[in-house]
């Protein structure tokens, strides 16, 4: 028989005690990651018609906007205004310091007209808006289906800390994955 070597004892665990630390390890890092980092939302109705359809899932990256504010034609979610506890699927039009004025289908920011082909032909835009200079902290938002979205024409200006992040991909259905790119568009004048 020989003695014990020093410094090295032999390890047992129980198998259901491994099992149960990995278990934990893992739902630890998928809160973080949900929390902090990357997370699915699912698409509640046709504000974002033709670009995103009712139940599409997009996975949305929620760390950018603490090193970056919203970029105009980014696609983020953000929590309702009106506190429904709901989230809404828009696309980022304008930023502080820049003046943005609607009048039917026509989007003007700092007065030129924007070339929009991410919208929905089909659903014209019946609201007007603004001029308005966005305030510095606030986004101007609107859904690409003009005609059935609840937007910044009616919200007015939202505030960047209701934003949740940016949309980076289409997750669902498998058949449209991919189908959008990164879900910006740059913003183009006329």
């Amino acid at each position: 028989m020989q003695p014990p070597q020093e410094g090295v004892v032999p390890a047992r665990k129980s198998l259901l005690r491994e099992i149960l630390e990995t278990v934990a390890v893992a739902v630890l890092i998928a809160l973080l990651v949900r929390t902090f980092g990357v997370q699915l939302y699912r698409v509640d109705g046709d504000s974002m018609l033709p670009t995103l359809h009712h139940g599409d899932r997009l996975l949305v990256n929620k760390l950018v906007y603490r090193f970056r504010a919203p970029v105009p034609g980014e696609v983020v979610v953000l929590r309702d205004p009106a506190g429904t506890g709901r989230h809404l699927v828009k696309r980022v039009i304008a930023v502080a310091g820049e003046e943005v004025a609607v009048h039917g289908d026509v989007v003007l920011v700092n007065g030129r007209p924007l070339e929009e082909p991410y919208t929905n032909p089909g659903s014209p835009g019946n609201y007007d808006a603004g001029p308005l200079t966005i305030p510095e902290g606030y986004v101007w938002v609107m859904g690409d289906n003009r005609g059935a979205s609840l937007d910044s024409r009616l919200l007015g200006p939202i505030a960047v800390e209701r934003v949740e992040g940016r949309a980076i991909a289409l997750f669902w259905p498998p058949g449209r994955v991919g189908e959008h790119g990164p879900l910006a568009a740059a913003r183009e004048y006329e």
